[in-house]
């Protein structure tokens, strides 16, 4: 049987996780392929690392271009993560005769246009399926199983960090501080988190995925970014008693005119089919012309989950090898959409304000939501203690400026203490 050689390139909680994979599923890869795929060469960091992978010491390096420079390597895996140095070595591995599998989502966001264009003109592939949303098969399924649609949305629940914040909010009552600091001891955050909860992630990731339902380049620093470090345990309980959840969502919405893409604290009816999905898990909602509404749930991360999506890639990869069939690369973006102003979207909001409790203050803040084109579908007003009053309000859907617009002006009124929440409403 035919030999495949693999070079990895980073052997941290994804990089070991592929290969455990590799060598655990070993027989049943190599049948499924028609070659034996043979790990030939991890790149790393530190030698003596401790590391639950084994491989055999000659396997390892702290020197990467023995991978891309390795005349016998054939597939290059890179699973660095960030830009640089990750771009250089992708583009020098390409330019030595090797196809690419990344989970990269930055390298991808921003620069994977031209590295695919790179694999193309050399006869190379260039797989990312691990790039999003872990193990859920989201990129082959915009890219070639719906290839035949017209996406119309993209919805998702795309990093686990955040999604597991705001479950425990929603389930323990408790403030986002002391949650995200739970989150930080298993693991499931980083010691600097604004990755996750600033939206950057998740801004990186809906970026690929509406650059693949759109067949447009997207432009990662158009996107539109809003994280959860605001949401208050106040907005949870508020958002259950409505019958909805609040999720940090990534959209992405496209017609011939142009696309918007954002991400954003959403909250969701609790229909949604998003709404359930909780703790670390990822799910993906896709609105296509012809097969209609798909979502995909499943592990967003972790060393297996995310293992599987680049073996997955590397048996892709592997199969054109041995059919002679490399360079067909599938997510080409073929035209350059405008990114249409977020300020002229339409959305239901839901905002929450505290004011004096003092007659005609509701009136008030009503009257400006009408100056502004405001229409109001539904509103609480509570008291609360030291005199003052929580109103809530839902909208129809209306123009998002025009909800900015009002909301400014009710805050300078001298009845109103603050204007605490502002979010967008999926229906």
């Amino acid at each position: 049987m035919r030999e495949i050689k693999v070079g990895i390139l980073g052997f941290g909680t994804v990089g070991s996780g592929t290969v455990k994979i590799l060598q655990d599923n070993a027989d049943a890869i190599s049948a499924r392929i028609g070659a034996e795929i043979v790990v030939s060469r991890v790149a790393v960091r530190d030698l003596t690392k401790p590391r639950d992978v084994s491989l055999h010491a000659p396997t390892l390096t702290t020197n990467p271009q023995d991978i891309t420079d390795d005349p016998d390597i054939e597939i290059v895996a890179e699973l660095i993560g960030g830009v640089e140095p990750a771009r250089t070595l992708v583009e020098r591995a390409i330019a030595n005769g090797k196809n690419i599998v990344t989970a990269n989502k930055e390298m991808v966001a921003k620069v994977g246009h031209d590295l695919r264009i790179a694999a193309q003109s050399s006869g190379k592939d260039f797989f990312m399926e691990a790039s999003v949303a872990g193990g859920i098969p989201i990129i082959a399924t915009l890219g070639e199983s719906l290839a035949g649609n017209q996406v119309r949305e993209i919805a998702g629940i795309v990093n686990g960090t955040t999604n597991y914040i705001l479950t425990k909010m929603t389930q323990e009552g408790a403030a986002f501080e002391k949650v995200l600091s739970e989150a930080q001891s298993l693991g499931y955050a980083e010691a600097e988190p604004s990755s996750d909860v600033d939206g950057y992630d998740a801004q990186y990731k809906i970026a690929i995925l509406a650059s693949l339902a759109f067949g447009s380049r997207v432009n990662v620093e158009d996107v539109q970014v809003e994280g959860i470090r605001h949401i208050s345990p106040r907005d949870i309980v508020v958002a259950k008693e409505l019958g909805y959840r609040i999720k940090l969502i990534a959209t992405a919405q496209g017609s011939p005119n142009g696309m918007r893409v954002r991400v954003n604290p959403t909250l969701l009816p609790l229909k949604h089919p998003l709404a359930t999905v909780d703790g670390v898990f990822n799910g993906v909602f896709v609105r296509g012309d012809a097969v209609g509404d798909l979502t995909l749930i499943g592990r967003g991360a972790g060393s297996l989950p995310t293992g599987s999506a680049v073996v997955g890639d590397i048996i892709h990869c592997a199969r054109n090898i041995v059919a002679g069939a490399t360079g067909r690369v599938p997510y080409m973006a073929s035209h350059d959409l405008p990114m249409l102003p977020a300020a002229s979207s339409w959305s239901k909001f839901y905002a929450r304000v505290r004011v004096l409790d003092r007659p005609k203050a509701l009136a008030a803040i009503a009257t400006i939501f009408g100056d502004h084109d405001v229409s109001i579908e539904s509103v609480i007003q509570r008291a609360m203690p030291d005199e003052e009053a929580e109103i809530v309000w839902v909208t129809h859907e209306v123009r998002e400026q025009d909800v900015h617009a009002a909301l400014a002006t009710i805050h300078a009124l001298p009845v109103v203490r603050s204007v605490d929440t502002a979010l967008r409403v999926m229906e």
